[in-house]
């Protein structure tokens, strides 16, 4: 993998890489396989996540989609949408809508799960997805930071730059830059001024050539939004 030379100790530095399934090397060279970038690690005709998105469980795992999204399957309708560099923490689980029981009427039991045969068909199948009350997509932006043991509950939609604090359940849309926690979650605080958020929107660093990423780390992980908006240029 090429470096980049850094102007203040003229030492190649490492290089964001999108390829990899380890993003995390120690000094030493140790490759820490409990943290993963998702979309190499996953591979599900429902699932769509973007680069750079990690996902640091305090253990290895099989099939990484089948845990964090342990109800979406491939012939669900709905999909599991998640942005860049999204931060995603031990224990995190998305619970999307084809975990919905039909509560249009007397019972929610699911009969139809447990009464296929040779001759259930493919479209049958499809059906018992169909429920009245279906939520549709999970879509998770860029940049969102999701803490320790979390649960997205269906159709949800999270904000660019939004936090959800350890253990909230979150069954409402998150504005972008926003801090939420509790079950259920409820808005801790605005992380940003409405100025700023508007901007950090605007300039999306996520979607800028790695080059420029990494040449503005500082400015992106900063608080100079004056900064941010001259590499943007």
């Amino acid at each position: 993998m090429t470096g980049r030379l850094s102007a203040d100790t003229g030492r190649t530095m490492p290089k964001l890489d999108p390829t990899t399934p380890y993003p995390m090397v120690m000094p030493d060279g140790t490759v820490i396989k409990t943290v993963v970038q998702l979309n190499r690690v996953i591979d599900h005709p429902r699932i769509q996540i973007g680069d750079f998105t990690y996902f640091g469980h305090l253990e290895e795992l099989e099939d990484y989609a089948g845990y964090l999204a342990p109800y979406l399957f491939p012939p669900s309708p709905e999909k599991l949408v998640i942005g860049k560099f999204c931060q995603i923490a031990h224990g995190v689980r998305i619970v999307t809508s084809s975990a919905n029981h039909d509560t249009s009427g007397f019972s929610t039991y699911p009969f139809g799960n447990f009464l296929m045969d040779e001759s259930t068909t493919p479209e049958e199948i499809a059906a018992l997805f169909q429920l009245p009350d279906r939520k549709g997509d999970t879509v998770i932006g860029n940049d969102v930071w999701i803490g320790m043991e979390a649960m997205i509950m269906p159709g949800v939609t999270i904000g660019d730059g939004a936090i959800i604090s350890g253990r909230s359940v979150v069954a409402k849309d998150v504005a972008p830059y926003t801090i939420v926690g509790g079950n259920p979650a409820k808005t801790i605080r605005k992380r940003f001024d409405d100025e700023t958020s508007a901007a950090l929107l605007d300039i999306a660093w996520w979607d800028w050539p790695v080059d420029l990423i990494e040449a503005n780390i500082d400015a992106i992980t900063g608080a100079d939004i004056a900064a941010l908006r001259a590499a943007a240029v």
